[in-house]
């Protein structure tokens, strides 16, 4: 019954004083709460970016990836991308022949111009991709009507189809839809001289690179952006057999082309998050200094209870208060502002994602990109907790270094 009567005493005396300087109170508050917000959004945002690679790589339908290296902008370059898979088709082709292998299919993409009209014209991602046999879904119209015959073996003097599958986004930009045409080219002057008709819409490539996109055969993009000398790609993707061991082939493929990466969706995906790693590195930072942040405002604060309540606290001392019972104070208003703090930026935290996910969808075009995880506000709840703990050491410390006699003469 004492310890709970002192348990009592000791939380009461602490709602008190806090309630005395509510000012403070709610700068200590808000100030958790930011570091839990902060915390919680970064934790999420960087949860969000791996659950949407992998669900764009999984929705490709594609086993394995094989690149050049980083797929690089080349300033000052027709079509603005550094393609680096050269002989595409060629050894596309010769994987493709592999028993163990459905499809290999080479892509490249590149920044075209794009008009209505052949006056007025914008840039949007050219991708070239056979636009058959299930390697895009259409949704209106139908996919190309042939295979990629311009190629011709290499001489690229095969009949262009001057067809193309474009993005739902691209048909709302320009309010055009199934035999309407555009004009393309890796230059304004080659995109006034071709003209493309529209076979089909198909939302394939635009939710997997978020953004409007056009779709060309292969070699009829190499073509309008001048990529034809060595038959260069961005990509080789490959559909492996259900019953092959996906990493004999990736192992085999790898062997037999020494010079390029071969990787599963998941490695592409990891290969893809280690070149942002500073980028990481700099969310890792704050979240970080957040929480540096939150500890040192809720310690300030607590310091400055102790110090203005110096004379009451040497008063008590004086009058046989125990240290402990004086730490427990300063030490329970830590743990409720901890509290209070830390409730409240995990409550905030579901709107502010909300509010994030509008905002990346109108700017990258994908879709619920930060995720909302329970476990990620516990995180937030516990890390506020943290801090409160760091912010009551240190001022229970300074409670214990108070003199009765130097404060009361």
């Amino acid at each position: 019954m004492l310890l709970l009567s002192k348990f009592r005493a000791v939380v009461g005396i602490a709602v008190q004083q806090l309630r005395h300087d509510r000012g403070r109170t709610v700068l200590a508050v808000l100030g958790i709460c930011l570091a839990v917000l902060s915390m919680t959004l970064l934790g999420s945002v960087g949860l969000g970016v791996i659950e949407t690679g992998e669900e764009k790589f999984d929705q490709s339908g594609r086993d394995l990836w094989i690149t050049g290296g980083p797929v690089q902008l080349a300033p000052g370059s027709v079509g603005g991308f550094e393609n680096t898979v050269y002989d595409a088709h060629q050894i596309s082709a010769e994987i493709g022949q592999r028993d163990d292998v459905t499809t290999a299919v080479p892509l490249a993409f590149q920044t075209v111009y794009v008009s209505p009209n052949g006056s007025e014209f914008d840039t949007l991602i050219g991708t070239g991709a056979p636009a058959r046999g299930g390697s895009v879904r259409i949704t209106q119209g139908e996919s190309f009507s042939s295979q990629d015959q311009h190629y011709a073996g290499g001489s690229y003097d095969g009949p262009m189809s001057h067809e193309v599958v474009i993005s739902p986004q691209t048909a709302e930009r320009y309010d055009v839809g199934v035999n309407d045409t555009l004009y393309l080219g890796g230059s304004i002057g080659s995109a006034q001289n071709n003209e493309f008709r529209i076979v089909g819409i198909s939302p394939t490539f635009s939710q997997f690179l978020g953004t409007p996109t056009v779709v060309l055969h292969l070699s009829e993009l190499q073509t309008i952006t001048g990529q034809t000398a060595n038959d260069r790609a961005t990509m080789i993707t490959v559909d492996v057999d259900d019953d092959a061991d996906l990493s004999q082939v990736e192992a085999e493929i790898q062997a037999a082309y020494p010079e390029y990466d071969v990787r599963t969706n998941r490695e592409q995906l990891q290969a893809t998050l280690e070149r942002q790693a500073v980028l990481l590195a700099a969310g890792g930072s704050l979240v970080v200094f957040a929480a540096l942040a939150g500890i040192t405002l809720t310690t300030n604060l607590l310091l400055s209870l102790v110090y203005q309540q110096r004379r009451i606290l040497a008063a008590l001392r004086a009058q046989g208060a125990a240290a402990s019972t004086l730490v427990g104070v300063v030490g329970t208003q830590a743990i409720l502002l901890s509290f209070v703090g830390g409730i409240l930026g995990a409550a905030v935290t579901v709107p502010a994602i909300r509010v994030l996910n509008i905002v990346a969808e109108t700017i990258v075009g994908f879709e619920n990109v930060v995720s909302v995880q329970p476990w990620i506000l516990l995180s937030g709840i516990v890390c506020a907790f943290l801090i409160g703990i760091g912010g009551a050491f240190v001022a229970g410390w300074r409670v214990s270094r108070v003199s009765p006699l130097e404060q009361l003469q």
